[in-house]
């Protein structure tokens, strides 16, 4: 993120978006960054949740992986459920666009989901390898550092959640 200023800037009628008028391109431009951080942010989940699989079965405590564990195996049952039902969603919203039907609130709802879904995968990832969870050995608190990130670029929760509450209400609860 960074700031661009331009002072008595003036530019010529050729540099202006041609058919677009107020924010409708910037935020067309937008929704299409937002539609790429819903693929992205499973592309993150499923390395932490291979990454934390692949783990569980090489690491041993009491001389047994720990993937023998039923607590471990829960938890990677409910890392592969959110992964895969992100993913999903995430087809589905490309599938919209292809058909001309997504709409901004649709991206919207992708982005919030699927953003929170990964990092929720990441942190589980993170428990099921101990102290080699923080460690730069594996991708896992790499890619929980960029996910934290990715919940606030492109429109925080708080946006994301009032252009939700909007479009299911038909009412807007902001100026």
């Amino acid at each position: 993120t960074s700031e661009l200023v331009f002072d008595d800037c003036r530019l010529p009628a050729d540099a202006v978006l041609p058919g677009v008028r107020g924010l409708k391109g910037p935020l067309s431009c937008l929704n299409e960054a937002r539609f790429g951080i819903v693929w992205g942010a499973m592309g993150a989940a499923r390395s932490c949740y291979q990454t934390a699989l692949d783990y569980s079965r090489e690491r041993e405590q009491f001389g047994k992986p720990i993937g023998t564990f039923q607590l471990t195996q829960r938890k990677l049952v409910e890392m592969l459920l959110e992964l895969n039902k992100g993913t999903l969603l995430a087809l589905h919203l490309g599938r919209m666009k292809d058909e001309g039907t997504a709409r901004p609130e649709h991206i919207s709802f992708g982005k919030l989901n699927n953003v929170r879904a990964a990092l929720e995968i990441a942190r589980e990832a993170r428990t099921i390898l101990g102290a080699n969870g923080v460690t730069l050995e594996y991708p896992v608190i790499r890619h929980m550092n960029n996910l934290e990130s990715v919940l606030t670029y492109e429109g925080t929760v708080e946006i994301h959640t009032l252009i939700l509450g909007e479009a299911i209400t038909g009412l807007r609860a902001y100026n």
